[in-house]
Order: C-alpha cells, then sequence, then structure tokens
C-alpha cells in the first residue's frame, strides 16, 4: 500500500528491537519494514527479516556477509554487510528509523538518520549522551524529530504539554535486582544476579546499567538534551513497581505522570504512531486495584554512587558524558566478562573522569565535531583499558 508507514529497525535482534518488531506486525496493513540490522547475529537477523518481510538485512560485520545471504536464500530480502551499510539503511527513505543499537556504536547510525532529516524513534540514549548538542544542533539543521523510546523519557513527552511552565522533571527508577542489597552483597553479586531485573526483560548490558542506576544516570544526561532542561531541575526517584514511567512538576502545583504496564512496546507504538496512538491488545492494562500500592524512595546516591557521576559528567560540560559513557562500557564488559567484581564498575568510571577532568590525559575541551566525539570516546576507552591492565 503506498500509504504504508515505511520503519527501519537499527538493532533489529536486541530486546528493543524485537519489541518494534512486534508493534509493526500487529499492524502489517500500517507499517511497512524497509530495513533492519543486527552486530553479528546472523541467524536471528535473518529471522526478524523473513518475519518482518523487510526490503533490506543488514549485519554490521562485513565477513559475516556471505552467512547472511545464505540464511536469506530463497527470501525477497537483499542483503548487506558493514559499518558504511549500517548507515546506509539509516539513511534510505523510511518514515520511521528505530534507533535501538546498544551503546556508543550506534550513534553513526543515528547520525545519518538525522542528517536525512528522519523521524528517529530513540532508544539508543547513548547518541545523545555522547553528542547532545551537536546532535542536537544537526537535528535542528535537517528537520529531524527525535521521539523517545526510553519508557522514562517517552512518559514525560507524553504529558510535557507546557514546557515553559515546567519546574522540574521526575524520572522513575525500579532500582534494579540490587535495590535492597548490602553492600557486601553487590560486592559479591555475578553477571547472572546482575542481568536479573526484576521488572523488565532487557539485554545484558542495559541490565548491568540497570543495576548498578548508571542506565538512569545516562537517561538523565539524555533528558538534560531532549527537554533542554537543566540537570538540577531533574530528580529521580525509586518506584520498584516501575508503572509510573516518569512524572512532569508544573509551577502550578501539579504533577503530571504517564502510567502503565512495564512493557516497551507501549512506548514504541507511541513513536512509531505518533501523533497518534495505536492499540495495542497483546498489552497488559493497568489494574491499579489488583496492583493496591505504588511505592516510592529517593535513590541511595552513596550505595548506587553512578547518579553522583552522571551528574558531575554532565555538569562538566558535553566531554563529561562522553568519558563517562566510554569508560562505563569498558567497565561493563569488563564486569560481564568477569574480569572485574561489580562495585569495580564505578569505580573504574569514577578514575577515568578524575584523570580526564584533572587534565591528566591532555587539556579537555567539548567536542566542536562528531570527530573529535569519536576521539574522545576512543580515548576514554583507552584509558579505562589501561586501568583494567593495571589492575589484572
Amino acid at each position: 500500500m503506498s500509504d504504508q508507514i515505511r520503519v527501519s529497525i537499527l538493532g533489529a535482534t536486541g530486546s528493543v528491537g524485537q519489541s518494534a518488531l512486534d508493534v509493526v506486525a500487529s499492524e502489517p496493513e500500517t507499517y511497512k519494514v524497509a530495513a533492519v540490522t543486527a552486530n553479528q547475529n546472523v541467524q536471528a537477523l535473518a529471522e526478524a527479516a523473513v518475519y518482518a518481510r523487510a526490503e533490506t538485512a543488514v549485519i554490521a560485520d562485513p565477513e559475516r556477509y556471505e552467512d547472511l545471504k545464505d540464511a536469506l536464500s530463497g527470501s525477497d530480502v537483499a542483503a548487506a554487510a558493514g559499518p558504511e551499510a549500517i548507515c546506509d539503511a539509516a539513511a534510505q527513505d523510511a518514515d520511521r528509523v528505530v534507533s535501538a543499537i546498544v551503546g556508543a556504536a550506534g550513534l553513526n547510525a543515528t547520525l545519518a538518520a538525522v542528517k536525512r532529516g528522519a523521524t528517529v524513534a530513540l532508544a539508543n540514549k547513548e547518541s545523545l549522551v555522547c553528542s547532545g548538542p551537536l546532535m542536537i544542533e544537526e537535528a535542528r539543521a535537517s528537520g529531524a524529530q527525535l521521539l523517545p523510546i526510553d519508557s522514562e523519557h517517552s512518559a514525560i513527552f507524553q504529558v510535557m504539554d507546557r514546557p515553559e511552565r515546567v519546574e522540574k522533571l521526575v524520572l522513575t527508577a525500579s532500582g534494579g535486582p540490587f535495590l535492597s542489597a548490602s553492600m557486601a552483597q553487590m560486592a559479591a553479586a555475578t553477571p547472572e544476579q546482575a542481568c536479573a531485573h526484576p521488572n523488565w526483560s532487557m539485554g545484558a548490558k542495559i541490565s548491568v546499567d540497570s543495576a548498578t542506576m548508571m542506565n538512569k544516570g545516562l537517561e538523565l544526561i539524555e533528558a538534560v538534551y531532549l527537554f533542554e532542561t537543566p540537570a538540577d531541575r531533574i530528580d529521580v526517584l525509586v518506584h520498584p513497581q516501575s508503572i509510573i514511567h516518569s512524572l512532569v512538576s508544573y509551577d502550578d502545583g501539579s504533577v503530571l505522570a504517564q502510567l502503565g504496564a512495564p512493557d516497551m512496546r507501549t512506548p514504541i507504538s507511541y513513536a512509531l504512531a505518533w501523533p497518534k496512538r495505536m492499540r495495542l491488545p497483546g498489552v497488559e492494562r493497568l489494574d491499579l486495584a489488583k496492583i493496591a500500592r505504588l511505592d516510592f524512595e529517593d535513590p541511595d546516591e552513596d550505595r548506587f554512587p553512578a547518579l553522583k557521576l552522571a551528574r558531575r559528567a554532565v555538569e562538566a560540560g558535553p566531554w563529561g558524558p562522553a568519558v563517562l559513557n566510554a569508560a562505563n562500557e569498558v567497565a561493563v564488559d569488563a564486569f560481564l566478562q568477569k574480569h572485574i567484581g561489580f562495585l569495580a564498575i564505578a569505580g573504574m568510571v569514577q578514575d577515568v573522569l578524575d584523570q580526564f577532568g584533572a587534565g591528566e590525559r591532555g587539556d579537555i575541551t567539548d567536542p566542536e565535531s562528531f570527530e573529535q566525539v569519536f576521539d574522545l570516546d576512543r580515548r576514554a576507552r583507552d584509558a579505562a583499558r589501561s586501568l583494567l591492565q593495571q589492575a589484572a
């Protein structure tokens, strides 16, 4: 159908990508999948492409091209491979581009979509964390629209109708699997325990970020740029049930919140259908009487120092979040590989921030181009890996 909404899904084999495919499949007459991409999982990508009847499937690893081509044999899906092909997929004609590649690896593809002036359904928070001012400027220049997929930012987007009257934003946090754990328990935590989120089904990296509460720190930084709100006007509130996804406080005393079951299909569908809404039959309807109670508490930033580190990073200037994110990605990977303990993640991030903040890594200035963002990301990763080698 000529009036179908064309959707490209970057990171189609991850948890957000899979949920996006489910949303699109629920209304096949409304949505047409233009492209799907993945990093290395050829079989999962091929299955996703065939399931979605995508026009093109792209694997980031160029050495897996033949494998992908073979896996798609007999289908009408075209195969491509390599980082440039991922950016080409992001830049091709589509009404919505779902940016769901994990980590800073998604920055180039998100940038390609933004430069085209696309409407980007943004799950890759690192695109704004690493290059917030530059990405916002690029979106303004091209006319691109950034629509948040993170449940917290989607909640704010849905209830923020008078930005000029907002006193503060409140991001809710589940607290993760270690909300009530002792420091000794966290020190001994395994990757399996850190990935066992009580409410959400997510990939390993974001699950560990949730456990350290770095994910909430990254979301705070993203909210600074996405909603043009200073960090001191953004609060974090622990809400273990994950029913209230975020709140907006107005200057007349009103506080508006968006509620819903913890299911990523809801914010994804909002971004895909915006400014309309979709009907999602498979999403659980909220029954507050059944839930019976909603709990809240302030975050313990002594036990979860990642929040303090995120505030410190964003207050340092645009270089801070880029360094924070790079160091965190290296530290989380080291934890998942069982090279460091859980509590060492935040410690490593702090040490890298200290090095750059003290000028030990050279004179640090805010990046003025995306090339400088990538260079800063590389240098911060090198610093984190150097700390790993010293600790080995």
